[in-house]
């Protein structure tokens, strides 16, 4: 990612304001911008804005044969997207360090904070399994990647219905919607990531920043927690 470079003055202004407790666009340290969610009229289509940082989360399943470590258990597999039109600095077709870092937080948060009861999407134990992907896209970057893409990919997963299933023998029957009712994913918790910006070695700090704030910077933390406020992740 190549990242468009603030001017001195730029900076010092930024981070003269947060030391005034003032933002840009007008919040306290501790307020979170306008959060919107819409649902497409597919199942597991959903899109977030969070501010002016718009993400779209798409949910897909397919039969596959299960891992052998876990025959009994079906598959969760993420995928996060940069597309170029979201930023000028983001480079298509390139591994980025930010994208490898958003795709492993995400995997932290949803799957190994076993939101998903992946035992509930086997269908023949050792053959057969659900596999669940979740396809997060950025369509538009103002700052704060990881919780827009959060909030996108478990709406989508709750909003997601996976085709219903017979068995007779060894054979499977998936059955479209107009014939069965799809079947909802079994759920146990909602984890949400919480961005923490930190200023000037530690002294200030800001939640959900913007791409500005993100820019002049010393670190970010990013909490996963659920509405139980349990820490998921850090």
């Amino acid at each position: 990612m190549r990242e468009t470079p603030l001017s001195n003055c730029e900076r010092l202004f930024l981070l003269k304001a947060i030391e005034e407790k003032k933002r840009l666009d007008g919040r306290q340290a501790y307020d979170y911008r306008n959060i919107k969610i819409t649902f497409g009229t597919d199942y597991g289509c959903c899109t977030v804005c969070l501010g002016k940082t718009r993400v779209l989360a798409q949910v897909s399943c397919e039969l596959v044969p299960p891992k052998d470590s876990r025959p009994t258990e079906g598959i969760m597999f993420f995928n996060l997207e940069l597309s170029s039109m979201a930023s000028p600095g983001f480079q298509p077709s390139r591994q980025s360090e930010l994208l490898v870092t958003l795709n492993r937080q995400l995997e932290r948060c949803l799957r190994n904070s076993k939101c998903i009861d992946t035992e509930s999407l086997c269908v023949v134990s050792g053959e057969k399994v659900w596999q669940i992907r979740v396809d997060v896209h950025v369509l538009n970057h103002d700052g704060n990647l990881m919780d827009a893409a959060s909030i996108a990919a478990i709406s989508a997963l709750c909003h997601f219905r996976r085709p219903d299933v017979a068995i007779q023998g060894r054979d499977i029957t998936v059955f479209s919607p107009e014939e069965r009712d799809p079947v909802p994913l079994s759920i146990y918790h909602m984890p949400i990531c919480v961005s923490f910006a930190f200023f000037q070695q530690g002294t200030y700090l800001l939640v959900d920043p913007c791409e500005k704030e993100e820019l002049v910077m010393d670190g970010l933390l990013v909490i996963a927690m659920n509405k139980h406020r349990e820490i998921l992740n850090t």
